[in-house]
């Protein structure tokens, strides 16, 4: 993705270093945060996340419906985020699971996306809402009130967004990119582990294939589900790693 600049960064391979972003968890404390329906932690994320759910459909004008998974996405509207293939996958997408699943898109962009999720939302009324505008109060709403967070970037440098919805013990669904891959770890059947589910190829059915995973598991095996939850809740994403990755570089470059 370097626009012809790859040779040359390859080139200097051995002068850089990726350091993560970090997020100020202060700033994105489920327990504290104004402005929800319900506080919630880690320990007990249940009722809380089920009050924020509730409120966020009503917001966006979603049927009110605890036990349908909700999706949501929050980000500019453009090609690198990798809306191409949910535009491609959306009618597959809303059709999943035996009870089907409700959606949320909220942010500005390309005139194509905008469209496209204007006309889910009138196929799919009280199921597909399309905020398309800017709200720093609804997207925290929707990363606290969604069950799964879709990031499926072509391209993502680091990424903040899955670190947020991760907080609030949202599980995401991202594409293996970039600060993606470096932060959401897939989750593992047999062992339990994970943070998220990821796929690695530009391809919807690849990215329908996850989000299939996904709900799967969220109808059939909620302490895994729980389980996932907290494994994002708890991961330390403080700029403290990020401050000591600096310092480290600055002390080796000092000698």
């Amino acid at each position: 993705y370097a626009h012809g600049l790859d040779g040359v960064i390859n080139q200097q391979s051995g002068k850089l270093e990726g350091i993560l972003n970090g997020i100020d968890v202060d700033l994105y404390d489920p327990a504290k945060m104004e402005g929800l329906a319900a506080n919630f932690t880690a320990k007990a994320p249940v009722k809380g996340k089920a009050a924020c759910k509730a409120a966020l459909q009503q917001a966006v004008g979603l049927e009110e419906n605890p036990d349908i998974p909700l999706v949501a996405c929050v980000s500019r509207l453009v090609g690198h985020k990798g809306f191409s293939m949910v535009t491609d996958a959306i009618h597959d997408i809303m059709g999943l699971g035996t009870k089907g699943v409700q959606m949320v898109v909220l942010g500005t962009g390309d005139w194509q996306y905008e469209e496209a999720f204007r006309h889910a939302q009138g196929q799919y009324p009280g199921r597909f809402s399309a905020q398309l505008t800017y709200s720093a109060p609804l997207s925290n709403m929707i990363y606290a009130g969604a069950d799964m967070f879709l990031m499926p970037s072509i391209s993502e440098p680091c990424g903040l967004s899955q670190m947020i919805a991760m907080r609030f013990g949202t599980i995401p669904i991202v594409r293996e990119t970039g600060g993606l891959k470096d932060t959401v770890f897939p989750y593992n059947k047999f062992t339990g582990e994970g943070r998220g589910f990821t796929f690695a190829d530009i391809n919807a059915n690849d990215m329908l294939w996850v989000i299939r995973e996904a709900v799967d598991l969220y109808f059939n095996d909620k302490d895994a589900w729980k389980k996932l939850q907290q494994s994002g809740m708890t991961a330390d994403f403080t700029w403290n790693n990020s401050a000591k990755q600096y310092l480290d570089i600055y002390q080796r470059i000092c000698g």
